[in-house]
């Protein structure tokens, strides 16, 4: 059985590298996004051509009504599709979202990190955390991070490489574990966020078709989706540590771009006085923010609702916030340790900060050009109707029925990443017609967060992608996007399997999903 055992482990190691190997010969993102683009206007001009079209009920997120609409493929390969890439190539990168949350949070995270601040505050966190407990502390803190939207790709991804790193182990694992958590669990937290309202909102919708009356609760998942933290948790670290590390090996000191200085694992007395002074300034920062939240009128919060989460200053403010919280220790670690002796020193933290981001910056020019390519002509929408009417026409029983739909999500997903765009396509299909078979509309909704949080770290258009591998080539200079498919692979598929075993336990017992909302009608 070891035998064997050993056998498997080999095999799979072996296939993961072939696709290392192979993804890592591809050209640099920015190329690949490039012929990308190239690809979609092609195709879309072969769809305008034959007129590629879908007929479906579609939810109009404006006016909140379903309406049978017919969506055509749009033609780039044209003259009006020419006028639209010329008039929106400036606007298509400047309204790419990761560029100015990532130019944002990398002003601050840069002076913090020049500073040495935040290799400080890693080397001492790292000195006091047992080892077994580095890799699960990561992956759920890469799970709870997304109540904060982005900020968890933005801050805690490349902060989880510098864990690792000083805990002796590969940082590449770490920038996996953390992906694993931030994107892979990206539906499953202990906590309630904005994605919750969002899609209930769209479920709501989509189950008054058939019922009038039928109210979607945001907290309809809540039992369901915090238990998941935890499963993701448990199989994140699984796959970390018996796959990822041993797979990646030791990590070679050095081998990174030049981006990342290296540094002693021990605390001068002077690098120790700075560290408590600069903590002591994070955590002034940090009670001030919650002590602002806590008054029912606070600013930080909802003016209509109240809440702290669904449309509050504190979530739409949540990457500036971040900004500050790195910023001033930072400024203050620097002045301590004579890192920043004057203002031209923090003018130089400063200019210093976006040069480790520029692979990213030509990176996200194409891909934004092509996320955009994509969304005008309305390839994906066509896909996604045409592709639930098959869905619809097969017959069979709400086991296979659920697993067939979550395979769908997933491969859409692919090409279509943001979880409500799909979901105002899918939900007015998906929702009414598995009703009608019995299962509710939070079940269809449970089903559908799975498939797109656990493929989400293979998805060749994610708009984080180039942050994930700009941090991995401070790291490994020669690493790809074969090196994160490669490493992505086993958690998304771990995943999506475990999980989708999770949710048909959950049925078959007839656990509640959330407070007062089972899975059956």
């Amino acid at each position: 059985m070891e035998k064997q055992a050993t056998v498997k482990k080999s095999f799979l190691r072996s296939f993961l590298k072939r696709i290392e190997v192979v993804g890592n010969r591809m050209p640099p993102p920015s190329v690949i996004f490039i012929f990308l683009c190239g690809f979609i206007i092609v195709i879309s001009g072969i769809g305008g051509l034959f007129d590629w079209k879908a007929t479906g009920m579609v939810l109009d997120t404006a006016t909140n009504e379903m309406s049978e609409t017919t969506i055509h493929v749009e033609s780039l390969f044209s003259i009006e599709g020419l006028k639209y890439m010329l008039r929106n190539m400036v606007s298509n990168f400047t309204s790419f979202t990761s560029v100015g949350l990532t130019c944002t949070v990398m002003l601050g995270i840069g002076v913090a990190e020049q500073s040495g601040w935040l290799g400080g505050l890693i080397r001492k966190a790292v000195a006091i955390t047992p080892a077994k407990l580095v890799t699960p502390m990561v992956v759920f803190i890469g799970v709870e991070s997304n109540i904060c939207e982005n900020a968890g790709y933005m801050v805690f991804v490349p902060l989880a490489a510098m864990i690792f790193k000083a805990c002796g182990k590969h940082p590449i694992a770490g920038i996996a574990a953390g992906f694993a958590g931030v994107s892979g669990g990206y539906s499953a937290n202990v906590l309630m966020g904005s994605i919750d309202a969002t899609l209930a909102g769209l479920t709501e919708s989509a189950a008054q078709t058939i019922d009038a009356s039928y109210t979607v609760n945001p907290t309809c998942n809540w039992f369901f989706m915090a238990s998941s933290a935890i499963l993701i948790t448990i199989v994140g670290t699984i796959v970390t540590e018996k796959v990822i590390i041993p797979m990646l090996g030791p990590y070679k000191e050095g081998s990174g771009d030049g981006s990342l200085a290296e540094t002693s694992q021990h605390l001068s007395p002077k690098e120790a006085n700075a560290l408590k002074s600069a903590n002591w300034v994070f955590l002034a920062i940090v009670v001030l923010i919650v002590v602002l939240c806590i008054p029912s009128n606070s600013f930080m919060r909802n003016e209509e609702t109240g809440s702290l989460i669904d449309g509050s200053l504190l979530i739409d403010a949540i990457i500036p916030i971040f900004m500050i919280v790195f910023l001033l220790p930072g400024l203050v670690y620097g002045r301590k340790t004579d890192q920043f002796k004057n203002s031209k020193d923090i003018g130089g933290a400063f200019a210093g900060s976006f040069r480790t981001i520029a692979t990213f910056l030509s990176t996200a020019f194409f891909a934004s050009q092509f996320t955009n390519y994509f969304k005008y002509t309305k390839i994906g929408n066509v896909l996604a109707i045409g592709g639930s009417d098959l869905l619809r026409a097969l017959n069979v029983g709400w086991i296979p029925l659920l697993i067939i739909f979550i395979l769908f999500c997933g491969l859409i997903n692919l090409t279509m990443p943001q979880a409500s765009a799909k979901w105002a396509i899918f939900a007015p299909v998906f929702v009414p017609m598995f009703m009608n078979l019995g299962i509710a509309p939070e079940l269809t909704q449970c089903a559908y967060r799975i498939s797109d949080s656990s493929i989400n770290i293979l998805c060749p258009v994610l708009s984080s992608l180039p942050i994930i591998l700009a941090s991995m080539k401070r790291y490994e200079k020669d690493s790809g996007f074969g090196t994160l498919f490669s490493c992505m692979l086993p958690y998304s598929m771990s995943f999506l399997v475990i999980w989708t075993l999770m949710l048909i336990i959950w049925g078959l017992i007839g656990l509640p999903l959330g407070p007062g909302v089972y899975p059956f009608m």
